[in-house]
């Protein structure tokens, strides 16, 4: 004795021919679990469809992870390619002068920085006119002032590349920007044997754009890069 088939003869014909297409949407599947519960009635515990539900929340999460994951390498690949930009951009300049302009201008652009200054400790504190022509980008602080500036008065060694939230009306370092800026990188910069040492200073308006959950390894390439640069500017 046969039955006739409920279902339109076009679908039973793809399913029976492609029936993995119904094992791979979720949204079917779970349809069909539930109605084979109510079948089943509600006094029957159906451990399948329980782990059932536990596979697909641990399918969900680890989709989310593998979003997250692919979204940090975008992002990680972004910052990659603007440090080498900024760097090519850099290493362009014939003048020291050209330099420094660049630094202020094409280079903070590139590395999307609202404000970038280079802070050189020194002993003499008076003003020199090559200091002043490029006080937009170029200052002098005392022997130590780095070190204090960087760690806040701790007596803690002083890494290279330190990232944090600021808020200040101080305009020693960012000048008339000093009120604008939320974020900042602080670069710490060695010179060589018997000169001191010097900081590059990157202030952002956005306060999430450095903090200190963020990693350094760009930043202290660039780093690396600037002082060798400074190095043979100094020489």
């Amino acid at each position: 004795m046969t039955t006739k088939p409920k279902m339109d003869s076009n679908v039973r014909d793809s399913i029976i021919a492609d029936p993995e297409v119904l094992l791979e949407d979720q949204d079917i599947m779970r349809a069909l679990v539930a109605a084979n519960e109510q079948s089943m009635g509600g006094n029957i515990v159906d451990l399948r469809g329980i782990a059932m539900e536990r596979l697909e929340a641990r399918l969900d999460r680890l989709e989310d992870t593998h979003r997250s994951v692919i979204a940090a390498a975008y992002e990680n690949l972004a910052g990659t390619n603007q440090v080498h930009r900024a760097i090519l951009r850099m290493m362009d300049a014939t003048k020291f002068e050209t330099f420094l302009t660049d630094l202020s201008g094409d280079v903070a652009d590139t590395l999307r920085v609202d404000k970038m200054r280079l802070v050189l400790e020194t002993e003499s504190q008076t003003d020199e006119p090559a200091v002043a022509q490029m006080g937009n980008v170029l200052g002098t602080v005392a022997p130590g002032f780095i070190d204090e500036y960087v760690n806040r008065g701790r007596s803690a060694p002083v890494r290279q590349v330190t990232l944090r939230q600021v808020q200040s009306e101080d305009a020693t370092l960012y000048g008339d920007k000093a009120s604008f800026i939320r974020s900042e990188a602080c670069l710490k910069l060695d010179f060589g044997v018997g000169r001191l040492p010097g900081m590059l200073l990157m202030g952002a308006e956005d306060p999430h754009q450095f903090t200190p959950q963020q990693g350094t390894d760009l930043l202290t390439f660039f780093a690396g890069v600037f002082e060798r640069a400074m190095r043979r500017w100094l020489s």
